[in-house]
């Protein structure tokens, strides 16, 4: 059975908004090391899975989707979001 990666897309930090945060992402985990290319000396293999992200609403649908296909899926969770509170004027201290 095919190992998958299910994780919940965590925030850009280049920007301040939230956007696409709620979605789940499955990955399919490589089966095989990657190799060089004998021509452009670039690492790849001849699986295409790996390329796929499948984005889903919520965790349940994710896991119905992998249940479905003969996933087995590993679900990694989102770290702890911390804020660093200060005022503008800290900055010139």
């Amino acid at each position: 059975m095919p190992a998958a990666r299910l994780y919940q897309r965590p925030k850009n930090a280049m920007q301040s908004g939230r956007a696409h945060t709620g979605q789940w992402l499955l990955e399919i985990e490589r089966d095989e090391p990657q190799r060089a290319d004998p021509l452009t000396g670039w690492a790849g293999s001849g699986n295409t899975e790996t390329q796929i992200q499948l984005h889903f609403p919520d965790r349940e649908a994710a896991l119905a989707y992998a249940e479905a296909n003969g996933l087995t899926v590993e679900i990694v969770p989102l770290g702890p979001r911390t804020l660093k509170l200060q005022a503008y004027a800290d900055n010139f201290r």
